[in-house]
């Protein structure tokens, strides 16, 4: 499971003594409880994948988020660390799809779709793609089928 690989690698960054990896990971232990919590979950129990790349696709776009933010202000330095933490966090995650592959999963939805509620299509999209699709790329491709 994720979570466990993510507390082997927060020990061997402890052993490496590599602090902003650990600081990273930490950061990510942090969230990954905050969700237990908030589903009324024990400490103890694993959270399942499904629930994990949520959380980790939620982490990366605010890490993207702030390099960009951090760029506008002027930032590069600050930037480039925002850019190498969505970095470190995104290997935990499955390898994204591509525009065409998502372009044919929206295509599929809405052969099965009599309604054009754009909300159901991504809706039904996030759910077929979790963690491996972005929600932005997702809305963007059924924006332009639904009004050519």
């Amino acid at each position: 499971m994720i979570e466990d690989r993510i507390n082997q690698d927060l020990k061997q960054a402890l052993l490496n003594k590599e602090t902003h990896l650990v600081e990273i990971l930490r950061g990510l232990k942090s969230v990954i409880l905050y969700a237990k919590i908030s589903a009324n979950l024990d400490r103890s129990v694993k959270l399942e994948d499904e629930a994990m790349f949520r959380v980790l696709a939620s982490e990366v776009k605010k890490a993207q988020e702030s390099a960009d933010l951090f760029l506008q202000g002027g930032s590069k330095e600050r930037s480039d660390k925002s850019l190498k933490e969505k970095a470190i966090i995104s290997s935990y995650l499955p390898t994204q799809l591509t525009t065409d592959e998502v372009e044919k999963i929206v295509d599929e939805i809405l052969a099965k779709k009599d309604s054009n509620n754009m909300g159901q299509i991504i809706t039904e999209v996030k759910v077929k793609t979790v963690g491996r699709a972005d929600g932005s790329l997702i809305a963007q491709i059924v924006k332009a089928k639904l009004m050519p």
